[in-house]
């Protein structure tokens, strides 16, 4: 895998414990279904025959057992029962009830987006595995409880990073960046990302928790590859800043058309720039050098049990050169689950669960 290998936004991996730390007691009666790329894939890319994997140590080096999960962190989610991989044999029976990741790293989108890393399981596909998932489902418990299961259960889905660094800026002159200047292809992206969101819709979701980019040009990999002098590649920074409030946008318009608060859109930019600007407020020190890697800031190439490692990932934002550390994921949770709307719009997740909880029938 080249140096693109996945990604982006700071926030969305820590949301994978927002359901079982923060908000332990209420999802306890909920299920958590994810969808997206290597932000939030917890082990599926294991089954497949692709680089973008994340099953050798280092990773996992801060889990119990100290092994790989699949999961591109140093740690892992804590609290109650973790959803499984889809993908994973153990996913059956009483497993069921708890939910399940789809997600995959490299995935985009697009589907054209991550062709480099072949076998991933690309957007369709995951929706594809929820419709079956609920067969499964409802073949345990019953149609209208499978119904009831996943209408109250909690969705995250993380994706459109991706869909620049390994596509439109994968390469110069990409065919993506031949076909569109880059606000085209932005409105592009927006507009293929609500025919996911939809289908979600589709499909039985009523809780979706959606993502947007985080500081792309930012990471460790982007500053080492894109910029001479180790500062925020600024053609990612534009494309982070021409996709967040669009997508914004696009979740308050289908809100409208629904006439209820399905979607919270997260913005990723907002929670993350303190981080990079500023680490030493949050207890970091620093937020340009990745804590596993190598090269300039750690950020060439893949995390391997070659790679320059440091001794305390808790004083580093990045954990590899494109993913966040555990302690990065922990804090930005907080915001996620109990932070102003100018932070989740257009209401935190604590708001969201109570407010579903007592309208509940």
């Amino acid at each position: 895998m080249a140096n693109s290998m996945v990604l982006v936004s700071l926030m969305a991996l820590g949301l994978l414990m927002a359901f079982s730390t923060t908000t332990q007691v209420e999802a306890a009666a909920r299920a958590f279904f994810v969808f997206g790329d290597s932000l939030v894939d917890n082990g599926n890319n294991n089954y497949l025959a692709t680089t973008a994997r994340a099953d050798s140590p280092p990773y996992g080096i801060d889990t119990p057992t100290r092994r790989p999960t699949g999961r591109f962190s140093n740690g892992d989610a804590l609290g109650s029962e973790p959803t499984l991989p889809y993908l994973s044999p153990e996913l059956r029976g009483e497993k069921l009830l708890v939910g399940a990741n789809f997600a995959s790293a490299g995935v985009g989108i697009l589907n054209d987006t991550g062709i480099q890393f072949i076998n991933i399981i690309r957007m369709f596909r995951q929706l594809q595995h929820f419709q079956e998932y609920q067969t499964r489902l409802a073949e345990l418990v019953g149609n209208d409880e499978a119904q009831r299961i996943v209408s109250d259960g909690l969705v995250l889905i993380t994706v459109g990073g991706n869909d620049f660094v390994n596509n439109y800026f994968l390469i110069p002159f990409s065919a993506r960046s031949r076909q569109f200047l880059l606000p085209d292809y932005v409105t592009y992206l927006i507009s293929e990302y609500k025919k996911i969101l939809m289908r979600l819709h589709d499909l039985g979701a009523r809780r979706v928790l959606v993502t947007g980019t985080g500081p792309l040009g930012c990471v460790p990999a982007e500053r080492a590859m894109r910029s001479p002098n180790g500062e925020c590649a600024p053609e990612l920074q534009q494309a982070a800043s021409l996709f967040n409030p669009q997508l914004v946008q696009m979740i308050n318009e289908l809100n409208s058309e629904y006439g209820a608060n399905i979607f919270i859109a997260a913005n990723t930019q907002l929670q993350t720039s303190d981080f990079i600007t500023n680490p030493g407020a949050y207890g970091f020190t620093t937020s340009k050098i990745a804590c596993c890697g190598q090269g300039p800031y750690n950020g060439i190439g893949l995390c391997t049990a070659f790679s320059n490692l440091c001794s305390n990932r808790d004083e580093y934002v990045f954990w590899d050169p494109f993913h966040p550390s555990e302690r990065a994921n922990g804090i930005i949770v907080n915001n996620i689950v109990s932070g102003s709307t100018n932070y989740v719009s257009p209401m935190n997740l604590s708001t969201l669960l109570a407010l579903n909880s007592d309208t509940r029938t």
